[in-house]
Order: structure tokens, then C-alpha cells, then sequence
């Protein structure tokens, strides 16, 4: 017969071991002059909670008796001391420890039951208004529904980080929606995998073809290929993918689509013959998006031809002389009002943005910079001398007025002010950041588009640079010479010749490209560590976390960006007494590392050095490591232009960043680039990928691994498969 199970309390006195990965946790839970020892999955306790813990007494070989955790429960204190710690910690808004002090001075042990059963009374406290003291019984009922919530969810195997999430989104009665139709929890802001939602619905006993399950089933097979950079997919993969998944028959695969199309969760589309089925929200950027490119496009253009005189004026006012094709990028980024410029390293880009900027401005209108990450506009002002953003800070991204939604401030009620926007990098912009650009524009605004259509495309969902060249409907010049100067560099040769799949030059020893052979990856880690750590500083002054940047093609194996962070860190940052560290999901960050945000977070909150505050952290910005706060899990990191607080949920967005994989790198330039080139997937092998690590380098570029794997990329010249819908919506149109 299974044992009963049984409840302790108490206050936590010390966490002996905590995996923040799995959840497991070894702490001593103190009650009345007695400490337990407890074990189980206790996931975000802390030091000083107060905690109900549901489970067993057990006997371990070695350590004792334990006890057991099934679930346990934040409890709020009880007596007048451990109320008045509590309500002075600030875990109350607008209670500090003075408010604190009167209050439990006030009402002492009945403190909690006066919160809850008669608020109005709190107002008889000096500095507490009638309408605050409502507000502060309506936290505590709200922390109260919490707790309860955790407990329920805990069944479910949700943690109680997690049900804060399931709170804020489904409110209250979370826990009955849940038992109801489990799947909910895979909605968007939730987004639960699929398969871990489906293994507690098992618990319900829910039958395999309830529709909510077919349903959730079919969004998670599109939404997951949305994260591969697909904005819709062809009918039929999508059927074939989903009753694999979902294991019944197609036609109920068919039945669960038609619910979604009627839900307004998917749409369809046809595209040649091929029926496809696209995500509402990705359907209608790209709607969007061709839509206005069409209204601008036939938007008046006349009195707006550039002369002669004009680029005569801008060359002198540059002391340069432009070549034929850079001249005619400057009369159409005027002439056409939607204009692409493209072309590879050294084929004079930055002269030409220059020229256009100055053609724009001496006629007198306002001409906004942009690039999609904070290290693309920051080299863009290097270049132009002219301020840059990121486009979430020219949209100046913003909460909504509910509190919960995340929007731009300028859209098409508030639209920028100004008369020309030249956007940088554009073939790392996404179908969803360039829809919220265009409805931030007035009707009539010049749009530039800059960026190297040979490089990989956005991470986001989309294709758009390369749908926007490819329908044909747009002024789009490709600067293809070469500049003397820039043949110099050895990097940039390379770079041309690996496009055109020519043999690259490899052997100069003068050069600022290198490849030192290495075949077997323990010892090709070795070379890659030593060249950051020691070769590199030594010879040519270069910081190994400031100027070197190490680019791998995968996370994966010994060249994989997760090993190599663990050794460069061990070499770059090791673990020193007196400076604190942190352990994430398995990860140890420590003060002074080079970290990344792996998502985009409108939540964070920033500072920079000029006094300004902000929120929203993006995907691939890379910073470091200010200081570490261990008793309360936050960190400060600083990144080029502001510095972010991070509480303790979202540091699980941060990843080491000594080594990062080539895509993350998009829209970067380093000093040096290490590119380790041996054993990693053969997917990964190709031509894009390669072009775009080469082209990250600025002074030196140095290939660690086999000569034969740099070849077989070179020569394969195959894109990234990405099903979209713009180009086909702008021929349409």
C-alpha cells in the first residue's frame, strides 16, 4: 500500500543544491528550532521563503533521512516578526519598511486577514490612502490566487515560474481552463510544447482526435517551421507532417484546418498551383508589405529627378568621384522612392549610402538611419557619420496601454517624422519588422534598402529582400566592382570568389586570410583556444572578448559553439575567487563573460549613459557581464550603447558568447574571425553560409580545420529553402 502523503512548513534556511536545467533541488527548510532536509523539484525557491511542501519522509544510504517533494506551496508568513520581514522586503508594491512597520504595529498577527477581509481599514494608516489600501488587498488576493494556482498546476508538472506565466495570461480560473482543454497552455505568449501539453492532457484522458489536441497539433507543426523562416507551407506537408505527429487520419488533419481557417488562426493561399497554408498573423505582414510597396511605388515621383549639377555638388562636398553605377543608385533612390542597392565587400556600398544621404539632405529632407542590431547601426554611424538606430529604437517600441502587449510607438497613427529612411542589412529584416517599418512611414516617404542579397537570409520568418529583387517590380542595382583599395584585403578577394565559386587564395603569408589545417576536432578546439586566448593578444594586440569573435557554423560537436564557450570561458574568465557566478539551465555565467540574448524581451528594462531609460532586448545582441546579484538571481549587462537589469526568469535568454554561430553573427563585423571548419552537419555546408562568417571579418580572418570541407562549401551553391508569399503577392499586385 503507498504511503500517505504528508505536509511540512517552514522557512528556508539554506539551498544546498539547486539544477536550474532540471529543477532539482536539495534545501533545509527550518520550522520552530528543526531543519528538514528536502528534495525534489522546488524550481525559483529562494533563501527566506515560506513553504508548504507536499510528499514523503524517506531514508538515504548516505545523507540520511529526506524529505521528498511532490509539490510544494509559497505560504505567506505568519506572526507579527515574519510579517513585518516580509512586508519590508518590498515584495508588496509601494510597502516599504517604514509603511511596513506601522502597519503590522497596527494590526500585528491579523495583519494578512485584515488585508483580505477588510482593507478599507489599512487607510487608518498614516500614508495609505483609501484607494491604495484597495489596491494593496487586491496584490494580496492576486498572490493568494497564486499560490493556489501553483499548487494545482504542480500536479501538471508546471513549475512555479511557469505559472506565473499561466497567471498573467489566463487570469483566475487558469487551473479550470487548463483541466478543461489543456492545449491552451500551447497558444502564443504560452507557447508550451506540444508534445509536453499533450502528455498531461494524457492524464485526462482526452481522446487522441479531440479537436482542441488536432487543432493545437496542426498551429505547432506551421508555427515550428515559422521558426525556420518559413511565412506559410504547402497544404499537403502540412497534412503529411501533422498526422505524423498527431497519428489519425488525414481528414482529420483537413477537418482541424477548416476550424483553424474559421477561427481566423490560419489563412489560405494558392502560389502557382500549390495550395498553401499560412499563419494569419505572417499572411497579413506580407499582405501588408506587398500592398504598400505597390501604393509607393505608383505614388507620384514627378519633379524628382537628380541632375548632374546635383551628384557634382555631393562629389566635391565628399572629395571623391563616383563610378557610372553608383551614380545612377543616387538619381533612383530619389527617382524610384523605393530603391535596393546591393552589392558584396568593397564594392563602394558605404560610398554610395554617403552620396544618396547627401543628395536627400541638400534638398532639404530629413533622413532617418536603420539597421536591424545594435552592432549593424552602430558601424553604420562609424561609416556615415550620421547617428543610426536599430529600427525597434526608431519604432520606439513600447507597452500598450493594458500593461500586457508589446507595440511601436510610431506606427501609422503616429508615424515618423521624416522624409527618407535608409535601412541597412536588410537581408537580416524579417517580414514582421519590415510590416511595423512601412506602417510607421508617411505615404510618399523614401525608402533605401541596403543589404548583400548573397548572405543568409533573416532568422525571422521571411525572405524579404530576396522576394522584394526577385519580383521584379523594383529599381534594385547591384554595385559589382571591385575597388583597388579593397582588392588589397584578401578577405574581400576571397569573399568574391567564393560567390562565384572560384578556388580561393589560401597560402599567402602577407595576407589578412589564413587557413591553418587541423583534421582532428580535440586538437582543432586546442588551435582555435590557443589563437583566441594567446597567439592572437600576443602578436597582434587583439582583446580575445573585444576584437576576436570565434563563428561556428553549429552548437553542436567539438567545434560547435556550446564546447568551445566552455573552454574559452575556462581560459578568458575562469572562475576566481571573490568574483561571483551563477549557474543557468547547466550554464555557469560569471562576472566579466560575453553573453548574448538568444530572443527578443520587451520586458527588460535599460539605461544608457546618457540618463535615458527604456525597455527591450533583441535577439543576437551581444554585451557583458556587469555584475551578478547570486542571492537574488539578477544580472546587469552591459551591451554597445545602454546597459539591461535581467531578473532571474529572464537570464535564461543569455548564452555564452566567446564563440556564436555564423547566423547569429548576421549584421556584426569583428576585428578578427575564427572560423572552425571540420565536423559539423552536412546541412550546414554551403556556399551562403560560408560567404556571410567571411564577411564578418574587418583585419583578419583565420580558418581552423580541413581544407576539403572549406572547398565542399564553396562549390555548394544551394540556398536556404524558404516557402514565402511576398514576391507572389507583388507580382499579383
Amino acid at each position: 500500500m503507498e504511503e500517505k502523503l504528508e505536509i511540512i512548513s517552514g522557512t528556508v534556511a539554506h539551498i544546498v543544491f539547486s539544477n536550474a536545467d532540471t529543477g532539482f533541488t536539495v534545501l533545509e527548510l527550518e520550522n520552530s528550532g528543526f531543519t528538514e532536509t528536502v528534495v525534489g523539484n522546488l524550481h525559483g525557491v529562494k533563501v527566506g521563503d515560506e513553504i508548504e511542501v507536499t510528499g514523503r519522509f524517506t531514508v538515504h544510504s548516505t545523507y540520511g533521512q529526506q524529505f521528498k517533494a511532490e509539490s510544494y506551496l509559497q505560504t505567506l508568513p505568519s506572526g507579527s516578526v515574519a510579517i513585518l520581514r516580509y512586508l519590508s522586503s518590498g515584495v508588496i508594491k509601494g510597502i516599504g519598511p517604514a509603511t511596513a512597520k506601522k502597519i503590522v504595529r497596527e494590526f500585528g498577527d491579523e495583519t494578512f486577514e485584515i488585508m483580505e477581509t477588510e482593507p478599507a481599514r489599512l487607510a487608518s494608516i498614516k500614508g495609505i490612502t483609501y484607494e491604495r489600501a484597495l489596491e494593496i488587498a487586491e496584490e494580496v488576493a492576486g498572490r493568494k490566487s497564486m499560490r493556489e494556482l501553483c499548487l494545482r498546476l504542480s500536479v501538471f508538472g508546471i513549475s512555479p515560474d511557469e505559472s506565473v506565466k499561466v497567471f498573467k495570461a489566463l487570469g483566475e480560473t487558469a487551473a479550470e481552463k487548463i483541466e478543461e482543454n489543456p492545449y491552451i497552455l500551447c497558444k502564443t505568449g504560452l507557447e508550451f510544447d506540444f508534445e509536453r501539453v499533450d502528455d498531461m492532457a494524457g492524464r485526462l484522458e482526452l481522446p487522441e482526435d479531440y479537436l482542441e489536441r488536432l487543432c493545437a497539433g496542426v498551429l505547432y507543426v506551421i508555427r515550428h517551421n515559422c521558426y525556420n523562416g518559413h511565412t506559410c507551407l504547402p497544404k499537403s506537408k502540412v497534412i503529411e507532417t501533422s498526422q505524423k505527429l498527431l497519428e489519425v487520419a488525414d481528414y482529420k488533419i483537413d477537418d482541424a484546418l477548416e476550424e483553424l481557417h474559421l477561427r481566423k488562426a490560419v489563412e489560405y493561399l494558392t502560389i502557382g498551383s500549390v495550395e498553401f497554408v499560412a499563419l494569419t498573423e505572417q499572411y497579413t505582414c506580407e499582405r501588408y508589405i506587398a500592398n504598400r510597396l505597390t501604393l509607393e511605388k505608383s505614388f507620384s515621383k514627378r519633379e524628382r529627378a537628380v541632375s548632374d549639377r546635383e551628384i557634382e555638388r555631393v562629389e566635391k562636398e565628399l572629395g571623391i568621384q563616383f563610378e557610372v553605377l553608383q551614380k545612377k543608385a543616387l538619381k533612383a533612390s530619389v527617382e524610384s522612392g523605393i530603391f535596393v542597392l546591393t552589392g558584396g565587400p568593397g564594392t563602394g556600398k558605404t560610398t554610395t549610402v554617403n552620396g544618396i544621404i547627401r543628395v536627400l539632405e541638400n534638398r532639404g529632407l530629413k533622413v532617418a538611419l536603420a539597421a536591424p542590431t545594435g552592432r549593424a547601426a552602430k558601424r553604420m554611424t562609424e561609416l556615415c557619420g550620421k547617428e543610426s538606430k536599430t529600427i525597434h529604437r526608431l519604432l520606439e517600441v513600447g507597452t500598450a496601454a493594458d500593461g500586457k502587449k508589446h507595440i511601436f510607438q510610431r506606427c501609422e497613427k503616429n508615424p515618423l517624422d521624416v522624409d527618407a529612411v535608409i535601412l541597412d542589412e536588410m537581408s537580416m529584416v524579417d517580414c514582421v519588422l519590415f510590416d511595423a517599418l512601412l506602417k510607421a512611414l508617411r505615404l510618399g516617404t523614401f525608402l533605401v534598402l541596403v543589404g548583400d542579397s548573397d548572405q543568409l537570409p533573416s532568422v525571422g520568418a521571411g525572405n524579404v529582400l530576396k522576394d522584394i529583387i526577385e519580383s521584379d517590380k523594383f529599381c534594385c542595382i547591384k554595385l559589382d566592382k571591385v575597388f583597388r583599395q579593397a582588392l588589397e584585403s584578401v578577405i574581400v578577394v576571397n569573399a568574391h570568389r567564393i560567390i562565384k565559386g572560384e578556388e580561393m587564395e589560401l597560402d599567402r603569408k602577407d595576407a589578412d586570410f589564413f587557413m591553418l589545417e587541423s583534421k582532428v576536432g580535440s586538437k582543432a578546439a586546442a588551435l582555435v583556444t590557443d589563437l583566441c586566448c594567446r597567439r592572437l593578444p600576443e602578436a597582434y594586440g587583439f582583446s580575445p572578448s573585444e576584437d576576436i569573435q570565434v563563428l561556428c557554423p553549429s552548437k553542436k560537436m567539438e567545434l560547435g559553439t556550446v564546447n568551445l564557450n566552455n573552454i574559452l570561458q575556462q581560459r578568458i574568465n575562469p572562475p576566481e575567487k571573490g568574483v561571483p557566478e551563477i549557474e543557468i539551465k547547466g550554464t555557469v555565467f560569471r562576472q566579466g563573460d560575453k553573453v548574448m540574448q538568444t530572443k527578443n524581451n520587451y520586458d527588460i528594462v535599460w539605461n544608457d549613459d546618457e540618463g535615458n531609460t527604456g525597455v527591450g532586448v533583441f535577439n543576437g545582441d551581444v554585451g557583458i557581464l556587469e555584475e551578478i546579484d547570486v542571492k537574488n538571481r539578477t544580472l546587469t549587462v552591459r551591451f554597445i550603447d545602454r546597459v539591461a537589469q535581467y531578473s532571474d526568469e529572464e537570464v535564461q535568454q543569455l548564452e555564452l558568447a566567446y564563440a556564436v554561430t555564423v547566423h547569429k553573427s548576421q549584421g556584426s563585423e569583428f576585428e578578427c574571425v575564427i572560423l572552425p571548419l571540420l565536423d559539423f552537419p552536412y546541412p550546414l555546408r554551403y556556399r551562403n553560409l560560408l560567404y556571410t562568417a567571411v564577411t564578418r571579418a574587418k583585419k583578419m580572418l583565420i580558418i581552423v580545420g580541413s581544407r576539403q570541407v572549406l572547398r565542399s562549401m564553396a562549390a555548394a551553391d544551394r540556398k536556404t529553402l524558404r516557402y514565402t508569399a511576398l514576391k507572389s503577392m507583388l507580382c499579383e499586385e
